[in-house]
């Protein structure tokens, strides 16, 4: 199905040098903030307590806050969960303070200004937990990397592997850095978010992939540009009505979501961003640059004289 259909083909691969080179400048700073400021985590990596509770009536979170804070607690996370009369609470590891005493100390707090504060909930995560949610949360990332090379190096060639996972990185190393920058909080969803942005943008590259691959097959002189801005634009339809048919849904979760929701929805939106533009001004370049070409899917024909006879 196409909404709109481009008659000629846009040269994207003439701006190929202008579009790789701003992206390594957008990866670079991207690595420096990781460096520098490093990710925010939650309570899910770091440690610490998770408290739920319900108000009678819809919960002031700004007062929650200030409760906490009589308490000393005012590093305690605070927001809604599930609906208006839900909070979740999370405190980071605190030490010679056990789970249990520390969600009494707060219920107790809680309890001066609303007696009608139920506790539903308490989870204790410990620094072990954490760190090993870290290990693993990598080594997720590199086994996804490691599968996604191995995957379109089958199915294509080792360069459309090499330029995709790059591509994919990329992506990955963008939404990491906008974390760091702005040092919004980095839990559990939001490292789910990235997980499915890697397959979301993998997803992409193989059909400009797979458009390629035909046109070597059906253009026959053509150039290799020529081939590759064919087979962007003709997906351009597609592009738009996919990513946009995505967007309309994390956009109704980043903007209706509630905060529980809101950092997941904010890692999916710039992943969907940055994996259109991965797709079409990172992945596509660095082909040409590692010199993909009609012989890598066709081989040429021998002539007579290169026949032997058994």
């Amino acid at each position: 199905m196409e909404f709109f259909k481009i008659k000629h083909d846009i040269p994207f691969m003439s701006y190929g040098r202008y579009t790789t080179s701003i992206s390594l400048v957008t990866f670079l700073v991207a690595v420096f903030f990781l460096a520098t400021k490093g990710l925010n985590f939650g309570v899910d990596f770091t440690g610490g307590t998770v408290i739920e509770v319900h108000y009678a009536q819809s919960a002031d979170l700004a007062k929650v806050r200030e409760q906490l804070a009589e308490i000393k607690l005012p590093d305690a996370q605070v927001q809604n969960f599930g609906s208006s009369q839900d909070v979740l609470i999370q405190i980071p590891l605190k030490q010679n303070v056990a789970g249990a005493k520390l969600s009494e100390q707060v219920l107790e707090g809680l309890h001066k200004y609303d007696a009608s504060v139920e506790k539903r909930r308490v989870e204790f995560v410990g620094p072990q937990v954490g760190k090993d949610l870290v290990e693993n949360g990598s080594l997720a990332l590199l086994l996804v990397s490691l599968g996604i090379v191995g995957y379109l190096w089958l199915r294509f060639e080792w360069k459309f592997g090499l330029a995709a996972i790059i591509a994919n990185l990329h992506d990955v190393v963008i939404i990491l850095g906008f974390f760091a920058f702005f040092q919004w909080e980095f839990s559990l969803s939001v490292l789910a978010a990235v997980l499915a942005v890697l397959g979301y943008s993998v997803n992409e590259s193989v059909v400009v992939f797979d458009r390629i691959r035909e046109n070597f097959h059906k253009m026959r002189k053509a150039e290799v540009a020529e081939i590759i801005d064919n087979a962007i634009t003709r997906t351009m339809s597609r592009t738009v009505i996919t990513h946009g048919c995505t967007q309309m849904m994390v956009g109704a979760m980043l903007f209706l979501g509630g905060e529980t929701l809101h950092y997941f929805a904010m890692a999916l939106t710039i992943g969907i961003i940055f994996s259109i533009y991965s797709s079409v001004l990172v992945a596509s370049p660095l082909l040409l640059m590692f010199g993909v070409s009609r012989e890598d899917f066709i081989k040429p024909e021998k002539t007579e004289s290169e026949e032997v006879l058994p």
